[in-house]
């Protein structure tokens, strides 16, 4: 029996479940499609707007009201990256069946597509996430002493629990394959389902622990340190501001590089809703600058004033609010040492992270143009002829955007 041509909607489909298939990363992240972008009047632009929770300070031993003003925000998500992969073939091979012609067109093409947007996308994810547990330069779950330590993903669970992250299920791990073998080394003598025990026997791999779902992915980021974390401090004048991102670490010595993450001596960690300290310094993230004045995430929300204290992150020792005086002439700590390379895992609620797709016009001159959509992710497929040469030009594109919406919900797990 013949072959039937392959019609645009076939292989749209196909390219479709493969990369659906392939998205180890954005398959776990909260993923939003908006058709507003295709269709007459009705665009909205390449803006996006998420709302951020409000935020409240508790009335307390009194019966008189303390009205708080509604003061709503938001964060943009820009809906502006086309991404894509280009092939040409000749009619013959258009004639071949949908699984043949997958194998050696579609499937090859997906995956480095794909790979390519999400190597870029944990990149992003990774430098936007300041929670960081581990140690520097040992693998999560190294043997010392005949005892595996896999405590870093206890701690970066507690991590995601203290920036009150929803325990519900919706938790993940990108790990790469070295990391995998040492957890599923480090763990399989634990109380386990007994199927995630015969997994990490047989195929090196856990499943599900620490309340997140495991997934393996070579992409997961590499941080190069900067070359000098040995002394750093900051200025002695340095103007820290309430709810500010910069801090000045000008004639203090150190040389820090875009996502390295540092604490600051006396600047503790409070919980969100209570305000109360936590045990531990609160670890903030160099988003650009690298000496002199950074730019940092978290912001400093110092919640010195009635009006303010809602937004509150940092705090002293005995719980106290922190002044732009406790920062100065303060001893910054790094993690990693000088030059240091570190791969960087990643645990994460769903919602910390947002992937919004779009869908691409289709071409009112081009007879063979698709679009399908599947659970957030649009993709257009266009091909044309060159009729002199018996070719067929395909492109398959995508429109996204990409956001670190809530960054308290994700953890970095050094190595």
């Amino acid at each position: 029996m013949s072959n039937t041509v392959l019609t645009i909607d076939m292989v749209t489909k196909e390219a479709l479940r493969i990369a659906h298939e392939k998205a180890t990363f954005l398959s776990t992240v909260n993923r939003s499609f908006d058709d507003s972008y295709a269709k007459a009047g009705a665009k909205i632009g390449d803006t996006l707007r998420i709302r951020n929770p409000n935020q409240y300070s508790r009335r307390q031993g009194s019966r008189i009201m303390a009205v708080q003003d509604q003061a709503e925000t938001s964060q943009n998500l820009t809906v502006a990256t086309q991404d894509g992969v280009d092939m040409k073939f000749n009619s013959a091979e258009l004639a071949l069946s949908i699984d043949e012609f997958s194998s050696r067109y579609i499937e090859p093409a997906m995956s480095v597509l794909v790979s390519g947007i999400e190597g870029d996308l944990i990149a992003t994810a990774t430098k936007d996430t300041f929670n960081v547990a581990g140690t520097a330069g040992t693998v999560v779950g190294t043997v010392t002493s005949g005892f595996s330590d896999t405590s870093a993903l206890g701690i970066a669970r507690a991590k995601l629990n203290q920036g009150l992250a929803p325990k519900d299920g919706n938790r993940s791990c990108q790990f790469d394959s070295i990391t995998m073998a040492s957890v599923a080394n480090g763990i399989k003598g634990l109380f386990l389902p007994q199927d995630q025990v015969k997994e990490a026997f047989t195929e090196g791999f856990i499943a599900r622990t620490a309340m997140a779902d495991f997934y393996e992915n070579e992409r997961t980021y590499v941080l190069a340190c900067g070359s000098d974390h040995t002394t750093v401090t900051v200025n002695a004048t340095s103007t820290v501001t309430d709810g500010g991102n910069t801090l000045d670490i000008t004639g203090g010595g150190g040389v820090l590089a875009v996502g390295d993450v540092f604490t600051v001596a006396g600047v503790y960690a409070c919980h969100p809703e209570t305000k109360a300290p936590y045990a531990h310094l609160q670890q903030f993230v160099v988003v650009t600058g690298t000496n002199g004045a950074l730019t940092i995430s978290p912001p400093t929300h110092l919640g010195a004033t009635a009006a303010t204290l809602a937004k509150r992150n940092i705090c002293t020792s005995a719980g106290a609010a922190c002044t732009a005086t406790t920062f100065n002439s303060a001893v910054v700590t790094v993690i990693g040492g000088d030059s240091a390379i570190l791969r960087q895992n990643l645990m994460y609620h769903r919602d910390a992270f947002a992937f919004v797709t779009a869908d691409l016009p289709l071409m009112a001159d081009a007879a063979k143009c698709s679009r399908m959509t599947q659970d957030g992710f649009s993709l257009r497929v266009w091909q044309g002829s060159d009729i002199r040469n018996d070719e067929l030009l395909m492109r398959i594109d995508i429109l996204y955007g990409f956001k670190t919406v809530r960054p308290y919900w994700s953890c970095r797990i050094t190595n």
